[in-house]
């Protein structure tokens, strides 16, 4: 399909969630020039109610991950109704397919109107790819994988067509004809295990703002790279001015944050403290406050934890998160974990993230919208090598005063 320069879209909306997802949702338009920010609380119940940045991609974090399944969609459904003008709607779902997947896409349908529904979960950049309908992690179907274990989502199924057995899955050997079924209306499933892949999909679409697009950043890429900001448009960029002293924060437990932990604690330059149950945040402020490090790390145990113990330690390391920042001991944030991000940003009084760039897949990097516009690193807990946290650390101290990963024009 031709570019036409009379497709360019500037009203974009991702419905997420949780906050990892809208950030790696929205960074990706970023990168392509648009003014993005991250909303820790999605719309209310109609259009007047719903925020934009007037002209930009907005990320709703839905926080509908952490609900039950009907409360889930129901947020979903108030959120698509309420931002179903938006010239570009998309919906996140995770690439390793936890959360109310089939549910909140349902929903988003349902409250969007749109009839025609894509769905493209793969994010190759992260060896998750789908192949015949079936999602997989590094070569590993992902309910057989390390996800399948996640406390409070585990992976039962990685075939999409049992998810959602009213679904299409498109065959790849359809090539450039995708754009012929997808005419009439439904659900399709799209397999890919590149970002071209990708890239084909998003071109062959002839009529893109009548989509309701679904899928993980990958998809996300696709579509920025097909609509970049128009080169008319202003986009203000947020200052990022170098961290004395970065404060990392880990609530994930998943072993990929826990082997970057790990990484992390080994170093000289670093003072961790860990947040127990039944103790409190006091012991972590104290160990902290007293430390002279250049780098402040507060984390949850090791071990995993049952949801009420994971909510308490969660506020524990909010509090912690707060109180430190407060006192002007920590001058920036690197959270990973999308709950823990959260409930650190809302003690701190933020609605959400001016978003600055994307410096590596899944990583958003921003300043916080608030009192304290602090600036901020938040990575999903399942990304990244055994030394992202330690690069991300230093990414922070570094500073930057334009997006390092911005097109040309942005």
């Amino acid at each position: 399909m031709r570019d036409d320069p009379t497709d360019a879209v500037t009203d974009i909306v991702v419905l997420a969630d949780d906050l990892t997802s809208a950030g790696d949702g929205a960074a990706p338009f970023r990168r392509a020039g648009h003014r993005a920010g991250v909303l820790l609380r999605g719309p209310g119940d109609d259009t007047a109610s719903a925020p934009r940045l007037g002209g930009g991609v907005i990320a709703a974090d839905l926080g509908s991950r952490l609900l039950g399944e009907a409360r889930a969609a129901a947020r979903t459904e108030r959120a698509a109704r309420a931002y179903r003008e938006a010239e570009l709607l998309i919906k996140t779902v995770d690439s390793t397919l936890r959360g109310h997947v089939a549910a909140e896409i349902r929903a988003a349908r349902a409250g969007s109107g749109r009839h025609t529904v894509v769905i493209a979960p793969a994010f190759p950049a992260e060896g998750r790819i789908t192949v015949g309908g079936v999602q997989y992690v590094r070569g590993v179907p992902v309910h057989e994988s390390e996800f399948a274990r996640d406390p409070a989502h585990p992976v039962v199924t990685s075939d999409l067509a049992r998810l959602l057995p009213e679904a299409e899955v498109l065959a790849p050997e359809q090539g450039a004809r995708w754009a012929e079924p997808l005419s009439g209306g439904g659900i399709f499933v799209y397999p890919a295990a590149t970002d071209d892949d990708l890239d084909r999909l998003v071109h062959a679409v002839d009529r893109p703002r009548e989509v309701l697009w679904v899928g993980s950043p990958g998809l996300a890429a696709a579509l920025a790279r097909r609509h970049p900001r128009p080169p008319h448009a202003s986009t203000p960029s947020p200052v990022l001015p170098a961290v004395r002293r970065p404060l990392v924060v880990v609530g994930s437990a998943h072993p990929a944050t826990r082997r970057q932990l790990d990484r992390l604690r080994t170093r000289g330059d670093v003072a961790a403290a860990e947040v127990a149950p039944a103790r409190g945040p006091g012991a972590a402020v104290d160990a902290l406050r007293r430390a002279d490090a250049p780098v402040l790390v507060v984390h949850t145990p090791d071990a995993r934890r049952d949801a009420g113990d994971a909510q308490a330690l969660t506020r524990d390391l909010a509090s912690v998160a707060a109180g430190l920042t407060a006192e002007g001991l920590g001058d920036g944030l690197l959270v990973t974990g999308g709950e823990t991000a959260v409930t650190v940003l809302e003690a701190l009084g933020a609605t959400g993230i001016e978003l600055f760039d994307e410096p590596e897949p899944g990583i958003a990097r921003g300043v916080l919208l608030g009192p304290r516009p602090v600036p901020t690193l938040i990575k999903a807990g399942g990304f990244g090598d055994d030394v992202t946290l330690e690069r991300l650390t230093g990414l922070l101290r570094d500073g930057a005063d334009r997006p390092a990963t911005a097109t040309a024009g942005a």
